[in-house]
């Protein structure tokens, strides 16, 4: 009987290892300082971000019943007090239904950049459908969000897709897209007078399409939620700002 027990409680904590294991493969990325003078625009960013950094995959697949995994990697850097990002993305369904400003974009072809600066807890979610339409808010959880005036997006946010800006119902077949996006730090309207040279933060970067035909969520970093939620800071990797 002793012996019974003591083989369930080794399985048990080989189980809990295991699954805290899961959740602890958090990724550390530098984001490397590219130093610009003078304004630039994105397709100089776009330039600098081939030249001065490497591809980074996004390619984690965390929920079985959405197996479709679309070719995505993105580059990151940081200049003058702003993020710079540009997407790499190739999949067989593209959609973009969403024009207005902090509306459902994820509902398309969508990418996404959720950032805690501080590593607080409290977090921006970035989301971009394919044509770059925008949707920003804060807070610390997915029931606990703070909408950044869509007139400050606009005034702050460039961004570029290689589709253009126009909306489209679903298009099938074999399609590749980029995305060239800068983030100036003064749009975190939350965290006012931050400086990204030297700061430690965390974040995860997604892909996903909840109305296209083939559903799908894909992460950066691991997510250890049951069901997919990118609203989950307790899995974002960590960030370093050279």
């Amino acid at each position: 009987m002793w012996n019974k027990i003591f083989i369930i409680l080794c399985l048990g904590g080989i189980m809990s290892a295991g699954k805290s294991e899961v959740q602890n493969q958090d990724k550390m990325l530098k984001v490397k300082e590219i130093e610009f003078k003078g304004e630039v625009g994105l397709k100089q960013v776009s330039q600098l971000l081939e030249e001065h950094t490497e591809l980074q995959a996004i390619d984690i697949i965390n929920w079985d019943q959405f197996s479709y995994r679309p070719d995505i990697a993105f580059r990151i850097a940081h200049s003058n007090n702003a993020i710079w990002l540009k997407y790499y993305v190739t999949e067989k369904h593209i959609l973009a239904s969403v024009e207005e400003t902090n509306g459902p974009v994820a509902r398309d072809s969508c990418v996404e950049f959720f950032f805690d600066p501080l590593g607080d807890g409290n977090y921006y979610n970035f989301e971009f459908n394919c044509i770059g339409t925008v949707h920003l808010a804060y807070g610390p959880g997915r029931g606990q969000r703070q909408y950044v005036d869509p007139k400050i997006i606009g005034s702050l946010i460039d961004v570029e897709s290689s589709l253009g800006s126009k909306t489209f119902t679903e298009r099938t077949g074999d399609f590749s897209w980029e995305m060239t996006v800068i983030i100036p730090a003064d749009i975190l309207t939350h965290n006012p007078e931050i400086k990204l040279k030297g700061l430690q933060g965390s974040a995860n970067f997604y892909k996903c399409g909840d109305a296209t035909t083939q559903r799908h969520y894909v992460t950066w970093n691991p997510v250890g939620s049951e069901r997919p939620d990118y609203h989950r800071p307790e899995y974002f990797g960590t960030l370093i700002f050279e």
